[in-house]
């Protein structure tokens, strides 16, 4: 009888914070309907699910505990994107976004396109998908005026740096952590996902490219009175900045320390030179370059958004709802291929990373070796899955931040794309594994 109650008040508890995230979400999607704005929708219903969560437990002090631990890996993602979107904004502060501008000699919108995906796509493979998208939606504010054509191009770098971050092992979260976890190997998952995720920006490009035919753009124009940095102060500041973000990588696999912890140890450095290199300055002046003053420029809003999403999958993820959705797909579906397809297709409405922590659990390393099909396939999915709807990945929440991109005008002109492109990677991916079998 205990353990029938216990059953019983089990079930009513999941099935409570089930609805309640589908409600939560609901209002994070229909923000503008409903005129509340996504980060109050996020940050309740984070509190709601936590609270709930702790009321309908038994044992409070494992609760208590896997608070903490949820707080501590969400910290260090929050820690990570402040201290990227700090030193995007102290390269924007000295100009140092003129150094690339001006060397973009074409006034076409569809070479434009082709050049901000192209370099997307392999910058993401080197930075990560998040930091990637954080320097190009940055850098395209500064070359279109028009609000439309900016939400086109933001939304197609999120399509590019989530396919960029999915074949290398340092591009996205989940890739790294099948990787750390030794689900897959460096050079295999490259060979193995590098075809499909080309193919997951191509189609979705070439579509863009087709609608964009014919149009053109002009730089928008500086103010007069606007002050005019330097070249010296430019270029040390642009180059310290953006080989600070290229370096999170290797701080990473040299100290086996968080990636916070090497974006933090940056910017206290980009913050040392700054100070060297303005000190003779006015202190009017010299307050709008220092990285103090970055800091208030950053979309605060955005970053408790993005706390607000961790904290609520967090509740799903430690009642085991997610492993039991995965649970359920493999006894309902039986082929991996499907399932796998199905995996990156939730990855879309819930964060990727407890969805693959899920799998990674749920399949062993005895039963599936290192770089087999499931491995490789949940790397190219999860990764890429995300770009479906803008709040699906880290990608497309610092988007939706920067650029104020609407979760419904999101869906309605660039999901059907990501999806396209979704599928038509996963079937290269597919046939190319299929074929040298």
């Amino acid at each position: 009888m205990i353990y029938a109650e216990f059953g019983l008040r089990r079930v009513v508890l999941l099935l409570a914070l089930t609805v309640i995230f589908v409600v939560v979400y609901a209002c994070i999607a229909l923000e503008h309907p409903i005129r509340i704005e996504k980060s109050a929708s996020a940050l309740f219903g984070a509190g709601l699910l936590w609270t709930i969560y702790a009321v309908g437990a038994t044992d409070h002090e494992a609760i208590v505990h896997q608070l903490r631990e949820t707080i501590g890996s969400t910290a260090g993602i929050i820690f990570f994107l402040m201290g990227a979107m700090t030193i995007v904004e102290v390269i924007d502060a000295h100009d140092g976004f003129e150094i690339i501008t001006s060397q973009i000699r074409t006034k076409k919108l569809t070479m434009l396109m082709w050049l901000v995906c192209v370099v997307t796509f392999f910058l993401s493979a080197v930075l990560d998908n998040l930091t990637t998208t954080i320097v190009m939606v940055s850098l395209i504010r500064k070359m279109l005026d028009k609000e439309n054509d900016r939400l086109l191009f933001a939304s197609m770098i999120v399509i590019a740096a989530n396919a960029g971050g999915a074949w290398s092992p340092i591009g996205d979260v989940t890739t790294t952590m099948l990787w750390i976890g030794g689900q897959i190997t460096p050079l295999e998952i490259v060979k193995a996902l590098f075809l499909a995720s080309v193919a997951n920006m191509l189609v979705p490009l070439l579509v863009v490219n087709y609608q964009l035919r014919g149009r053109t753009f002009a730089m928008p124009e500086i103010e007069s009175n606007d002050p005019v940095t330097p070249a010296f102060e430019r270029n040390v500041m642009f180059t310290l900045g953006v080989a600070i973000l290229i370096m999170v990588p290797a701080f990473k696999a040299i100290t086996h320390l968080p990636p916070f912890m090497g974006i933090l140890f940056g910017l206290g450095t980009l913050w040392i030179v700054g100070e060297i290199i303005h000190r003779e300055k006015q202190p009017q002046k010299r307050r709008q370059l220092t990285v103090a003053h970055a800091l208030t420029q950053i979309d605060l809003s955005s970053i408790v958004f993005f706390l607000g999403i961790l904290l609520a999958v967090a509740t799903l993820e430690h009642t085991k709802v997610l492993a039991a959705l995965a649970a359920w797909l493999d006894q309902t579906i039986g082929r991996t291929d499907v399932i796998v397809i199905a995996l990156g297709l939730i990855s879309a409405i819930v964060d990727n990373v407890p969805l693959v922590a899920a799998t990674m659990g749920m399949y062993g390393i005895a039963q599936f070796p290192p770089d087999s099909f499931l491995w490789e396939f949940i790397a190219y999915c999860a990764g890429t899955g995300g770009s479906i709807l803008v709040i699906g990945s880290a990608a497309g929440v610092a988007a939706m931040g920067l650029e104020k991109i609407q979760f419904i005008w999101y869906m309605r002109k660039i999901s059907g794309l990501a999806l396209l492109g979704y599928f038509a990677g996963a079937a290269i991916y597919v046939l190319q594994y299929r074929l040298l079998q």
